[in-house]
């Protein structure tokens, strides 16, 4: 049964019935050491989520993207070592926007190596959005505390540069924005997105990460393991015009 743990910076028993109204920020428990961190943005008038990843392994904690905004990365960072006795050594960038990138500096101000691909690397330089320091070039295999986890950019979809995040051993693909929540009725932002290659790009990922346990979508519930072909959906709809 999935745990929902809030941040003790909040300080407020109620923080599930205010946290979407304060911006705050709420950790879910979704499998073994894997946690789901989920921060909110005012669009629309409305709170949106969005959904990044942490895991705790022997050697320290391995971050998924960053908070959607800087002043939440270091309180963060501050709760994961008060909970799990543990420090972040590592952060991965899975594209260049905001949502995925905006507490880098912090991370690097606290001398935590964090890395993205060489083509995030060049768009945040172009964009003005926060840098990794360190890059690679190709898919990309780390091992870190026991834990293995795999990159692969299947293509242009939400982003240029978007990449997918596969833990093997427990079959948990993390998607990012290239993957669609099932509760999403639309594609969300599409500033940057190649609506011609997504498809393509989505059904890479279908064929080479079968049967996943989990599938983690940038925003919203990732309840289901749907959301790779309820995206393939939301662009069929797209792409004629139906919506």
């Amino acid at each position: 049964m999935k745990t929902i743990l809030s941040l003790a910076i909040l300080c407020a028993a109620s923080l599930a019935a205010h946290a979407r109204k304060d911006g705050a920020i709420i950790i879910t428990r979704l499998t073994g050491n894997f946690y789901i961190y989920t921060t909110y943005r005012d669009l629309g008038g409305h709170p949106f989520p969005s959904n990044s990843m942490y895991v705790v392994t022997d050697s320290g904690v391995v971050m998924i993207d960053t908070p959607w905004n800087a002043e939440q990365t270091g309180p963060l960072l501050d709760s994961i070592r008060q909970r799990h006795h543990m420090n972040v050594v590592i952060c991965l960038s899975t594209h260049y926007h905001e949502d995925r990138t905006a507490g880098l500096d912090v991370l690097r101000e606290r001398g935590i190596p964090t890395y993205s691909t060489e083509q995030t690397l060049e768009l945040c330089r172009k964009k003005s959005e926060k840098q990794a320091t360190h890059a690679f070039t190709r898919d990309t295999t780390f091992s870190v505390g026991g834990l293995q986890f795999q990159t692969f950019y299947p293509g242009a979809g939400h982003s240029s540069d978007n990449i997918v995040v596969w833990f093997p051993k427990e079959k948990i693909l993390y998607g990012g924005c290239f993957v669609k929540s099932v509760e999403a009725n639309d594609l969300g932002n599409m500033a940057d997105a190649d609506i011609h290659a997504w498809p393509t790009s989505m059904k890479k990922v279908i064929r080479k990460f079968r049967n996943p346990a989990f599938v983690i979508p940038g925003h919203q519930s990732w309840k289901s393991v749907k959301s790779p072909r309820h995206t393939l959906d939301l662009l069929r709809k797209a792409g004629s015009g139906k919506g």
